[in-house]
């Protein structure tokens, strides 16, 4: 079927009003060829979100967590058939509102590259190559498996060079040089295009070597469209046209700033430039031809998705969503994504022994959910979690406020229960760390104070007071960290018995850290980012440049590096070739492992650095052996 034939005749048939219509996020009704309007606006990073009722799976992080891709394309796939049941029931009044179409402004593919930046838990890290293999694995799972039709749109997002500062990414410019360009912050993309061919790229906000990313003839036109062949659409982030003349101030007036975008390659706009791209063409800043070619791209979109036909996906019903099976596939993308960091032998713990569970984020719900994220039917809590699983008492105490350590006379004081709990258990789990209010996007309401991003990589001041004081009763203490990003864990590190990274697990994630804590599972995530010691480690947060950062350009010494995680049995590999591994169960549990091929790769500097350039994961009963194949999926 000739969907871009089909959209020029469509778009011949409208009035130039109407074509420009069509660039707007909001899109026009065209009644009288059979376009309804169109809200282009939905999102996807960890399940459909802001869209009631949804399975919510663990964040984006999280799931890079697992480096497993198989088990990511079946997360996408579940996602995908949930926003075509939502739609396919939306469409039937007539047309679809914000966040009940089939186009998706995910995944975050942009580089985890500072700790500090609050959207870094929406990415799948800080490797270039370990993101394009999870953003493959996302994108074919959205867009679906039919040779004509797609399922939905996927859009990877930020282009480009993109991770923080979140307070001055409005008219911050980045000056970065052709390796760091095209060897970080470019490559995952042009992986994700050659290996996946997404539907839609989304501009970011700031500029690039003096050019707005969403007005960038280098980015958008050598680039993305010339160098990495892309020939799906283009879309702005949510007022970004506007930040070029209101904060970058390379254009003096929103009808200048949406011609320089229009003429170079942004195809639809998140915001309200665009409603002022008929004064661009009145003022001769634009043509007719431009605001054609770009109509014509977003109809064949809409085209390709089956918005005016009979399509393969019309069959999906409102039974997917949220469904056991989809409870079932969280939960095993929840136990696969959390990383076991220490154990000095205490875990798997058996369930009878007398358990104090604390902390402010063992009985939280917001922990479980990220952000751009779903309402899911039901949801269990850590603490949840191991009150169903253990049968030994579970004592819980809170112990203090996320972050807020001056309390009101009438306020809880939870510090002395928690003691209590603590002096009367055999076992301590201490529930801590951080949440969606603390590390987000700028403009959340909840984390302005900060614009989102963190200032340092320490716990909250009043939760390590509770830490100190329940280390000092001397009980054996299992610290699972929540967080989306690095947490210095050090003092953990060194008087824990057992340290487990958490990230935001989803509504499943209870169940998942009990089937951990009590031998269920054996945990088998490893860290897709740096786990440095403390923010003096870093540069400053407004280089971009790579040097010092990451595990392929630091020099100093991590407390947990890239790629760990531990097991509760041993594995030996054996490689054969560079794409064949034996792996061999040489414990007593059964367990998936991963296997990372780790290459030195000479910069510009003529340093060698390791460079991920490989990864697969196998599952091994105890006393098997296996032969890993790694391939790029």
């Amino acid at each position: 079927m000739d969907f871009k034939q089909r959209a020029k005749e469509i778009v011949a048939q409208m009035t130039l009003e109407e074509k420009a219509g069509q660039l707007r996020y909001d899109a026009i009704p065209v009644e009288r060829l059979g376009i309804p309007a169109y809200n282009w606006w939905n999102e996807a990073l960890h399940g459909t979100a802001r869209n009631g009722t949804a399975t919510v799976f663990p964040q984006a992080i999280a799931m890079a967590a697992s480096f497993n891709t198989h088990l990511m394309h079946r997360v996408a796939t579940a996602i995908s058939d949930e926003i075509r049941a939502k739609y396919n029931e939306y469409k039937k009044f007539g047309d679809t509102e914000i966040y009940q179409g089939l186009t998706c402004w995910s995944p975050n593919i942009n580089i985890f590259r500072d700790p500090r930046w609050g959207r870094g838990h929406e990415t799948y890290g800080e490797d270039p190559y370990l993101t394009g293999r999870m953003g493959v694995a996302f994108v074919k799972g959205l867009q679906g498996d039919d040779p004509v039709y797609r399922k939905t749109d996927a859009t990877l997002k930020h282009y480009a060079v993109h991770s923080g500062p979140e307070g001055l990414r409005h008219g911050f410019n980045v000056e970065i040089g052709d390796e760091d360009l095209y060897g970080t912050y470019l490559s995952a993309f042009k992986y994700c295009i050659d290996k996946a061919k997404p539907a839609a790229v989304m501009g970011a906000y700031n500029r690039v070597n003096g050019e707005p990313c969403c007005a960038s003839p280098t980015l958008l036109q050598k680039i993305l469209r010339g160098e990495f062949g892309f020939d799906g659409y283009v879309v702005s982030d949510c007022g970004a046209i506007n930040d070029i003349n209101a904060h970058h101030h390379v254009t003096g007036s929103p009808d200048e700033s949406a011609a320089l975008a229009l003429k170079n390659g942004c195809d639809l706009n998140c915001g309200s430039a665009y409603t002022y791209l008929m004064i661009a063409y009145e003022k001769g800043l634009v043509s007719e031809e431009d605001i054609t070619a770009s109509c014509e791209r977003l109809i064949e979109a809409r085209l390709r998705l089956g918005m005016f036909d009979e399509c393969p996906y019309d069959n999906i019903t409102m039974d997917v969503v949220d469904s056991p099976e989809h409870q079932r596939l969280n939960r095993e993308m929840a136990r696969q994504s959390m990383v076991l960091l220490k154990n000095d032998g205490i875990l798997p713990l058996t369930g009878s022994e007398r358990i104090a569970v604390i902390g402010p984020n063992a009985d939280s719900k917001t922990i479980l959910l990220g952000n751009y994220n779903g309402t899911p039917s039901r949801y269990t809590t850590l603490l949840r979690g191991i009150q169903d699983a253990a049968t030994g008492r579970v004592t819980y105490a809170r112990g203090c406020h996320l972050f807020r350590d001056k309390l009101g006379g009438w306020e809880e004081h939870p510090l002395r229960e928690a003691i209590i709990a603590a002096k009367n258990s055999d076992v301590v789990v201490m529930c801590m760390g951080l949440d969606p209010t603390l590390e987000g996007e700028e403009g959340d309401a909840y984390n302005g104070f900060s614009s989102g991003d963190k200032f340092d990589l320490e716990l909250p001041a009043i939760q390590k007071q509770l830490y100190h004081e329940i280390v000092k009763l001397g009980k054996p203490i299992v610290f699972v960290n929540v967080s989306g990003s690095c947490v210095s864990l050090v003092e953990q590190d060194r008087d824990c018995s057992a340290v487990l990274q958490c990230f935001y697990p989803g509504a499943e994630g209870g169940g998942a850290l009990a089937d951990i804590l009590f031998g269920k599972v054996s945990p088998s995530g490893r860290l897709p980012v740096t786990f440095y010691k403390s923010i003096d480690d870093l540069p400053p947060f407004e280089d971009y440049s790579m040097r010092g950062r990451t595990y392929r350009f630091f020099d100093g010494e991590p407390l947990y590096p890239f790629g760990h995680g531990l097991s509760y049995t041993t594995f030996d590999e054996k490689w054969l070739d560079r794409g064949h591994i034996e792996v061999t169960n040489t414990g007593n549990r059964a367990s998936w492992h991963t296997v990372l091929r780790i290459d030195r790769t000479r910069c510009n500097d003529n340093t060698l650095r390791p460079t991920l350039t490989g990864f697969t994961k196998v599952y091994v009963e105890t006393g098997q052996t296996v032969i890993a194949v790694i391939s790029e999926d």
